[in-house]
């Protein structure tokens, strides 16, 4: 794991600057520091002369030696390498590269794998790595850049160019400072009203950009100007079919991803939050481990799991430690301190837990494994379900109401639910146009054209709505974040592209709907009765609402100090607080997080 930045320029580099913009990063490589300054026909005997500027930040993980460090060169190709992420299947590529005669200067680095195995069979490589990485591979022999994105988007990269500079790097708020870019999107910004996070490949910064998971950017640069061309080598899509579903299969390759992700040269952690998804992934690690297991106890009863984590780490004699999270005595500073970490607005108020747990974690541990897209991978939540029921004469009516209800009631989107058309029924449970009319703003952003598909199965298509938006726009972001903030790596058995990749291209039963996560259930039930396998899903989440309303004078502050959102009709927002809701405190929530941060 690590952070990164760079800039390449046909003109001279700040490196002062460049320097001063890591400082946001080194949370998230710690363990060492490498700074290499140069010219590519100096240093590497590039027929087109730029000069470049990296520094990388490693958390070390695999291979602890210096043999591992980055920027990794490889002199025999002519070629460097940034890499941020894990390669979980990093030893059997390494022994089909030492097959073809590939040498090795390390004992065991995922780094130095991925290096010889772009220089030897090309960028196509990319194909063969399961894990979570951002890479950044030059070949000096071409004058190639290429930024290129885990399938599911688990590690950022961001960047800028123009004409004589690329800038690139893990952070988004230094690739501003760097490239000295100041103006807010306002496109973005409404985007971020509507759907809580700014969808990629667009920043909440005009004119910088994200790589988006899955794709491939390629920089070529000639006749002192720089090319771009972009294109994805993975495409969920791609593989709808509809083959016979087989239980077993699906926990093998399970497993397998579980067994990949205990690889390190550290100790591990393991989440536990009690829940299906946690819980299966604790008795697969368990079979061959024996592991040390975090916990956070919600002090609102109606989010609290203690009973069923308890019982789970009992039942698999974890070493289990358990955090203890009451709203109502959570500080300013740590709710600041839990915005502040993110280097793009994001409004899912889970946050809070997930940064104060990963926080914890990392006093003892650099790696640790969660159970995160369990849900998504098996339609877990209900907006699936509720999307594809049966609508009635009395549901279409219900859903046209939607028009006129009062955008300050905030549930306004249960209405479009009860649309018959998926297009409009299941983006109600991810967007809130209704805060936008208050706010007086509006978005060119089209949720369905971009996220669901066009296939005939209208389950799969959501399936992949999930994977698409919300696991990988919205749950990697929060999982990165709120554990690199704390030099934590978190590892996701369940975002393993095999998986998705089987999941669509097998039938996914309609029981699943009405019975979510069956196959995770069968796999449990030897092991914990009915009341635990079939027992309501709560979410990792805590009392927002409270707080949000207890808090009035604090955060209305805040929203009204903000200069970049002065075009913003905030004076509704005080409408919001007299009809008191979850929904209205995510709302809230969501203003007062983008005040924070445009603030900062």
């Amino acid at each position: 794991m690590c952070g990164y930045l760079g800039q390449i320029s046909y003109q001279d580099i700040n490196n002062k600057i460049v320097s001063e913009c890591n400082e946001a990063i080194v949370c998230r490589g710690p363990d060492e520091k490498k700074i290499l300054i140069g010219n590519s026909s100096n240093e590497f005997n590039a027929s087109v002369d730029f000069n470049f500027s990296f520094i990388f930040n490693r958390l070390s993980i695999l291979d602890l030696s210096s043999n591992a460090s980055q920027p990794m060169v490889s002199e025999e190709f002519n070629t460097l390498l940034m890499f941020n992420g894990e390669v979980y299947n990093h030893e059997e590529l390494r022994e089909d590269l030492e097959n073809n005669n590939i040498k090795f200067q390390s004992s065991h680095s995922d780094t130095e794998v991925i290096l010889n195995g772009i220089s030897h069979y090309g960028i196509k490589f990319v194909d063969k790595l399961v894990g979570q990485f951002s890479i950044v591979f030059i070949d000096f022999k071409i004058n190639k850049i290429y930024l290129i994105r885990d399938r599911v988007g688990q590690k950022p990269l961001f960047y800028t160019h123009n004409n004589e500079n690329l800038y690139f790097g893990s952070n988004l708020k230094s690739i501003k400072k760097m490239s000295n870019q100041k103006g807010v999107d306002d496109e973005q910004l409404n985007n971020f009203l509507n759907l809580g996070v700014v969808p990629s490949p667009f920043t909440i910064y005009e004119n910088i950009y994200k790589v988006c998971p899955g794709e491939i950017i390629e920089f070529t640069f000639s006749n002192n100007k720089i090319f771009q061309d972009k294109y994805f080598y993975w495409e969920p899509s791609e593989f709808i079919s509809d083959e016979a579903f087989k239980d077993s299969e699906i926990i093998e390759l399970m497993k397998e991803s579980v067994n990949l992700r205990m690889r390190a040269d550290v100790d591990i952690a393991n989440f536990l939050s009690g829940g299906i998804d946690s819980t299966s992934i604790i008795k697969m690690a368990s079979e061959n481990n024996k592991l040390n297991t975090y916990s956070m106890s919600i002090y609102e009863s109606s989010y609290d799991e203690s009973k069923w984590f308890n019982f789970v780490s009992t039942k698999f004699k974890t070493n289990n430690t358990t955090i203890n999270l009451d709203s109502e005595n959570i500080s300013e500073e740590e709710i600041l301190n839990s915005i502040n970490i993110f280097d793009e607005p994001y409004s899912d108020p889970s946050t809070i837990p997930s940064y104060l747990l990963s926080k914890e974690i990392s006093t003892k541990y650099k790696v640790a494994v969660s159970g995160d897209g369990g849900d998504e991978l098996f339609g877990g939540y209900d907006r699936l379900s509720l999307t594809l029921q049966k609508k009635t004469l009395f549901s279409y009516v219900l859903s046209k109401l939607y028009k006129v209800y009062p955008a300050y009631l905030g549930t306004g989107n249960r209405l479009l639910r009860h649309s018959r058309d998926v297009n409009t029924s299941f983006p109600s449970f991810l967007e809130d146009k209704k805060l936008m009319s208050l706010l007086g703003v509006k978005s060119k952003f089209n949720f369905s054209k971009n996220y669901l598909n066009n296939s005939e199965d209208k389950i799969k298509n959501i399936l992949i709505a999930e994977i698409k938006f919300y696991l990988s726009e919205m749950m990697m972001l929060k999982v990165d974040r709120t554990s690199m903030a704390n030099s934590l790596e978190v590892r996701s058995p369940f975002v393993d592209h095999r998986l998705i990749e089987y999941i669509l291209m097998h039938n996914f039963e309609s029981e699943n709907l009405k019975n979510p996560k069956k196959i995770l259930k069968n796999y449990l039930k030897p092991e914990f009765s009915d009341e635990f396998v079939n027992r309501k899903k709560m979410g990792f989440v805590f009392d927002l609402e409270n707080w949000v309303y207890r808090n009035k004078t604090f955060i209305t502050s805040k929203i009204k100090s903000s200069e970049a959102l002065d075009h913003l009709n905030t004076n509704k927002l005080l409408r919001l607080y007299k009809f008191k809701s979850r929904i209205n405190a995510l709302r809230i929530w969501k203003l007062f997080f983008l005040a924070i941060y445009l603030n900062e």
